[in-house]
């Protein structure tokens, strides 16, 4: 209680800050695009129900419209094939919902070139230097590519042959999908690199990880305020029942 008592004090007095990693959810939040022949997300909308008028004198209220998988979101378990037989977004256990953040910063990688992939190298380099991944944490990828995400088409940088983004190897979703983290969150559309529809197997981050019943936060912003180590990330998605995932808000806790 004396811990809990203190963490509210010190959210008071700022020496904990609270980060927002949220990308603002509004028509021009980029979504994820398939090919024409598949089924599409909805981009976001709002319809006004009313605003202090005569269809509502003292009050302001909007129906919206999206897609789970819009801006900011949470990957369920039964998002993706491998997990179907797992939870949905409103079973996912409200504790595996928070967790200490560890962040891999390859953003200057990424600025020279869109499609890195991290790759196991790249974690047992970052476990060299910081210890062994701590189970139940938040993994987060920074790329520099939320600075994209209020253009979506420089966000989803594609041409004839696909979006550019970056992501992860199949070998390091694997690796990392056999470790005790919570999932990944990364700054991108998904959790897996624009061109890893080619990949084998394709889309590996949601075949393992989600296979492995761990999840995704996608599209973060702001994670380069936080620290290699020593934050705290808490996700916040709606409980939608049967839902594959959900819009969500993700914020951080940081001391100052």
């Amino acid at each position: 209680m004396a811990d809990l008592s203190s963490l509210a004090a010190r959210l008071v007095d700022g020496s904990v800050e609270v980060i927002d990693l949220t990308s603002p959810l509004h028509p021009g939040t980029p979504i994820l695009q398939l090919p024409p022949e598949m089924g599409q997300t909805a981009t976001f909308e709002l319809e006004e129900i009313s605003r202090y008028d005569d269809r509502g004198p003292a009050w302001y209220w909007n129906n919206f419209r999206t897609g789970e998988h819009t801006g900011t979101h949470f990957d369920a378990p039964n998002h993706w094939v491998s997990g179907k037989d797992l939870d949905d977004v409103s079973q996912v256990p409200a504790q595996r919902l928070m967790g200490p953040a560890v962040v891999i910063d390859k953003t200057a990688e990424v600025a020279e070139n869109p499609d890195y992939l991290l790759d196991v190298g790249d974690v047992e380099k970052w476990e060299a230097e910081y210890g062994q991944l701590p189970d139940h944490a938040w993994l987060i990828y920074r790329t520099g590519w939320s600075a994209r995400g209020d253009d979506p088409a420089a966000f989803a940088n594609a041409d004839d042959n696909g979006p550019h983004t970056p992501g992860l190897t199949p070998e390091a979703a694997r690796y990392l999908s056999g470790t005790g983290i919570l999932g990944l969150g990364v700054e991108t559309v998904g959790t897996d690199a624009g061109g890893a529809f080619a990949f084998d197997p394709p889309f590996p981050c949601h075949q393992m990880f989600l296979g492995a019943n761990k999840y995704g936060l996608t599209q973060l912003r702001n994670v380069d305020r936080l620290p290699v180590t020593g934050a705290l990330v808490i996700a916040a998605p709606l409980p939608i029942v049967n839902g594959s995932g959900s819009p969500c808000r993700v914020l951080a806790l940081v001391a100052r």
